[in-house]
Parts: structure tokens; sequence; C-alpha cells
């Protein structure tokens, strides 16, 4: 079973992505949040943080791509072959309403004339591998068939399905039987993404699915790190484990950004999945999305690992 990693804005930045695949690891490939090339072809200083060689070494990193012009987005696969990347990802999956309004993300998607002809030009010239993230549609699940049969015209590296259409967001129960039609239906190999969080959650889908081997996690990684490792029959996450992962991504947010401040924000973020790992923390997790300063939300991690025991097994309520 090959795992993913979904991507998460202002949460799986290069310093986490470098930090987990050091304490955890066990994920096949990660991704870059979505990049966003403009007709200016320059990558911003905070994109180009996140794509650089450097900075991502020994992470097997897939840089995301969300953009509706073949231009921008070929003028973007060009710069990352030029980096030594391999492969890049097309978005078509955000749901978000300020992304949809553009005509981006899942809603490309309600475009599919312009869709079809943005995919007849990027990939005859696209100098790397394409894999695209989707959604099944915008309202209605059954718009997904004619989206399929459009993407089983090209070599298509690998099909990410997120069973939801946009109108759903993150509501409602992922469509997994439309996913194995589809996936039966895929002339690209598939890859299931959608609310699989825990080893019992992975296990449900599998037993549904059984021809699928590669799924994308992405809150479930964020909220067990060890997630990944466990589906390998490996062990959960000790304390020592989290308190040393946890330590190495705040120092890289505090050097990223250049102030502890900032990077406490980013890790109460990141504590709002975490604390579902300890048994009764929910009094805990309040008091560290409290914290005033770096100070006083160290001294309520530190409570953490003091006084709470991790749970055998992980039941989210995000």
């Amino acid at each position: 079973m090959k795992i993913e990693f979904a991507p998460m804005e202002g949460v799986t930045s290069v310093w986490y992505r470098s930090a987990h695949q050091k304490w955890f690891g066990r994920v096949e490939r990660y991704y870059t949040p979505f990049l966003s090339p403009t007709q200016d072809h320059v990558f911003p200083k905070r994109e180009l943080r996140e794509i650089e060689p450097a900075g991502n070494a020994g992470v097997p990193l897939i840089p995301q791509l969300l953009t509706r012009r073949a231009d921008d987005f070929l003028w973007a696969a060009n710069a990352l072959a030029d980096m030594g990347y391999e492969e890049v990802n097309l978005n078509l999956g955000c749901p978000s309403g300020t992304v949809t309004a553009k005509g981006k993300g899942a809603g490309f998607l309600a475009h599919p004339e312009e869709l079809a002809a943005f995919l007849e030009e990027v990939f005859p010239q696209c100098p790397i591998a394409i894999s695209i993230k989707t959604r099944l549609g915008i309202a209605d699940p059954e718009e997904f068939w004619p989206i399929l049969e459009l993407y089983n015209q090209y070599p298509i590296k690998e099909l990410i399905i997120h069973p939801r259409v946009q109108k759903d967001q993150y509501k409602n129960h992922p469509r997994r039987e439309l996913f194995a039609a589809a996936a039966a239906k895929s002339r690209a190999p598939v890859c299931y993404n959608g609310d699989l969080n825990t080893v019992k959650a992975v296990e449900g889908f599998r037993a549904e699915c059984p021809g699928v081997e590669r799924l994308m996690l992405g809150r479930g990684l964020i909220g067990d790190p060890a997630l990944a490792r466990k589906l390998a029959g490996g062990p959960a996450a000790s304390k020592e484990e989290l308190k040393g992962f946890l330590s190495e991504v705040f120092d890289g947010y505090t050097q990223g950004f250049g102030s502890r401040h900032s990077a406490m924000l980013r890790m109460k973020e990141l504590w709002c999945y975490l604390i579902c790992l300890f048994r009764d923390g929910a009094k805990y997790g309040k008091a560290i999305r409290k914290a005033k300063d770096p100070a006083e939300y160290e001294a309520r991690v530190a409570a953490v690992f003091r006084d709470l025991e991790l749970l055998d097994d992980l039941e989210p309520d995000w």
C-alpha cells in the first residue's frame, strides 16, 4: 500500500514535511500546498521556499499547481523540471469559494470545454509527468463520467479522486461506491482521498475497495503523524517522538518566519488536530489555543506531555 500526504495550506510546509519524513516517514509522496503561477512567470518567495530542492532534500515531493491557463502551467512545469522535479500535480479538487469563483481548482470542472482545451495543450508540451487531483464535479456526482472520459484521453501519471462534489466542501460522506466504479473505468492508476483518518477507517476502506493500493491521507496524518507507519505494521508515535518532531517543526517555523510568535500561531493550528492523540485532551487543547506568547504556549504543551496519556486508538472529533 502506497501512502501519499495531502497538502494543507499553513500546515504541511517545507519545515513540516522535512520533520515528518525524518521522525515518522513511510510516506511515498508528499505534495506542496498549491502553487498559483501567474502571467508574471515568477514564483513568489513564499512559493519558492516550498519547492527549492535544498530545503526538500530527501523528501519525495510533488509540486501542485492551481491554474486554468495553459501558458502559466507550462511555464511552471518547465521551471520545476529545471529544478529536477519529474512530476507535477494539477489541482482540480480545491472546493474553496475564493478559488472556484475564478474557475480554478474544482471550479475548472464547471467548464469542460475549457478544461479539454487546457489538457490538449499541456500534455504534449509538458516536460515532466502530470498527475491530477480531482473532485467528481460541481453539484451532481454524475457529472464525473464525461470528466473521466476526458481524463482517459491523456497519459495521466496518477488520478487522485476525492469522491465529493465541490458543493459538498468537506461535508457529507465521500461517495465510495462511485469511486470504486470510477477506479474500474480509469485508464490511469487511481489514488483514493477522503476521510481516512485512522487505521480502522483505512481497513474499512480496503475491505470495500480491495484493489486500490494508493491512498492520499491529509488530516489523518496531521492528527496522527505515525499513521502511515502504523498502516505498514509499525508502532504508534511515542511521546518522545512527538516532542522531538514538534520541537523541530516549531524551530523550522521560527527560522522561516523570523518570529517565535508567528511560529506559535502555526503550531496552535497543528495542535487542533494533535490533541486528539491524548486521552481527555480537550481542556489542554483549549489552553494551548489561548496561549498569548511563546513561553506560555511551550508551558502548556509541556503540560500535555506531562499530564496526559496517549490513546491506543485515535478518535478524532475534527
